[in-house]
């Protein structure tokens, strides 16, 4: 027992030794200077490091960088023709266009509801024999359809045989009213008749024979398929039943589905045309007649009625068909969709400008037909524009706003030789900061300008860039600060500008005089003070 319990507290004085002795050592390496536990790079100048910063500061506070831009700003590019040729550029004309187009969706054929007719009858009464015996039958106009027996029908006609009896026994009679009240009952009771829509070939038939008719026949009042039938034999019916619904087929109606991007550009009126699969070839011709008010919230799309001819019957209710929208969108400026670039929240072109000179344009487009776009703003007819290699042209076009070394180019430049946009160095630049290293926050820059037999150079225009990557992991964009020095004598030129955070940058820094580029450098710099 002894050696057990001797045993386990040396494994416990030996894990809280180790514990023990991890502790110093994390607590040790916490204390060193970050200098001593970073060798810097090479490329970078040297830098002090700077005071301690409070856990707040750590985090970059979007209010205290007002000039720092959230994109990298795009500049004009100046290429050579090797170069044009070398990644493919190509170029087009912005041009106004007569533009049609066509919108593809699917459909399913429908009854033409206005081409819909119910057979019923006006009065109450039993089925007896039944014709048109089988939905979708085909029926003429006039075809008898059945037969009714109706105990009420039968006495309306016996007392219209009897007014008819009386009126020309009393049509002698001297007395003043006798005969005309006979007449108005006769004419009362084949009102009647009329209003319950027998024809008048049996109440013809009825006058001549002076026989009330049983078994009246109730013929089809259109022509068409029977799509629903109720009458059967020895059916009561009443002037509520519906016993039949024809339809017309000979036009129907098709329900196109059409994604409600596009439903603003159809209205009531334009073409269609229809093709089906059972028809290899053959092609239907209609027209848009309504646009239905409610979008199918599953599928996002909008029903769109056309009214189709159907000539031999072809199209039959349920068929599924494939819809072809003609619309017409009149005279709109366009552009090759080739031509566009998209960022994701802009529009892109680039205006070719001659002699290898492309400037970024944003503009604003409409809807694509075809292999163009619409242009609704940033551009006019007969603009020269890059139709291809636009995401190489673009990110050359990034690359130098992001160094911030783009100069306009030379009166001249874009020739043969590949170094033209590359001038012989003037002057040479001496960069200090104060303080320095620079720090986030305010900060000045001053540059030394002297010429290469080490004179003073004055009056020139000198820039200061301040570049650093976006860095989505920690949720920071590129910072891009641009600062213009004063001259103050002597070669000497001063100016101040805001670091959003510390960090590594590039800056440059870019002297012109007389319009011409004498001096440029680039350099990287350690900021302090903490992300």
């Amino acid at each position: 027992m002894n050696k057990y319990i001797l045993r386990t507290s040396l494994v416990w004085i030996i894990v809280l030794a180790a514990i023990a002795g991890i502790w110093a050592f994390r607590s040790h390496s916490i204390k060193l200077p970050m200098s001593q536990k970073s060798p810097m790079s090479g490329e970078m100048q040297p830098v002090a490091s700077g005071p301690a910063v409070a856990a707040d500061e750590a985090k970059p506070s979007m209010p205290d960088m007002p000039e720092m831009k959230m994109d990298t700003p795009l500049v004009p590019v100046q290429l050579t023709p090797e170069r044009m040729q070398s990644i493919g550029v190509q170029t087009g004309t912005v041009e106004y266009k007569q533009l049609s187009d066509d919108i593809r969706a699917t459909g399913t054929v429908d009854i033409n509801e206005r081409l819909l007719s119910y057979v019923q009858v006006r009065f109450p009464g039993y089925i007896r024999k039944v014709f048109a015996n089988a939905t979708y039958q085909y029926v003429r106009k006039g075809e008898p359809l059945f037969t009714i027996y109706s105990p009420d029908l039968v006495a309306t006609q016996q007392e219209y045989l009897l007014a008819r009896q009386n009126q020309k026994t009393m049509s002698a009679s001297t007395v003043d009213g006798v005969a005309d009240g006979a007449a108005t009952l006769s004419t009362a009771a084949e009102q009647r008749l009329q209003q319950w829509d027998i024809p008048e070939s049996e109440i013809a038939k009825l006058k001549e024979t002076g026989k009330p008719v049983t078994d009246l026949t109730i013929n089809s009042p259109v022509e068409g398929y029977i799509t629903e039938r109720n009458a059967l034999p020895n059916m009561y019916a009443e002037p509520s039943t519906k016993l039949y619904t024809v339809a017309d087929l000979s036009r129907v109606w098709v329900y196109a589905q059409v994604f409600q991007d596009d439903i603003g550009r159809i209205k009531p009126g334009d073409l269609a045309q229809l093709t089906v699969d059972s028809y290899p070839g053959r092609t239907f011709s209609g027209q848009i007649e309504e646009i239905l008010p409610q979008v199918d919230m599953a599928t996002r799309t909008v029903r769109v009625r056309l009214a189709m001819a159907n000539p031999g019957l072809k199209l039959k209710p349920g068929m599924f068909v494939n819809v072809d929208l003609k619309t017409s969108l009149g005279r709109q400026l366009i552009v090759p969709a080739s031509a566009v670039f998209q960022s994701g929240t802009r529009q892109l072109v680039f205006l070719n400008h001659g002699n290898g000179s492309l400037e970024p344009k944003e503009i604003t487009i409409g809807p694509r037909v075809g292999d163009d776009f619409v242009v609704l703003k940033g551009l006019k007819a007969h603009d020269s524009i890059v139709t291809s290699a636009n995401f190489l042209i673009d990110s050359e076009s990034q690359l130098q706003a992001a160094a911030g070394s783009f100069v306009p180019p030379p009166p001249g430049s874009g020739g043969s030789s590949s170094t033209a946009n590359a001038p012989a160095a003037q002057a040479n630049i001496d960069f200090t900061t104060d303080p320095n290293p620079p720090q986030k926050g305010s900060n000045v820059f001053r540059v030394k300008l002297t010429g290469a037999d080490g004179k003073p150079t004055t009056g020139a225009d000198v820039s200061v860039t301040f570049y650093m990557a976006a860095m989505p992991a920690m949720g920071m964009a590129a910072m891009n600060t641009n600062a213009k020095l004063i001259d103050k004598g002597n070669g000497m030129y001063e100016g101040s500008g805001s670091l959003g955070s510390g960090g590594t940058y590039q800056v440059t820094i870019s002297a012109q005089k007389n319009g011409q580029l004498i001096a440029t450098k680039q350099l990287r710099v350690n900021a302090t003070g903490g992300m």
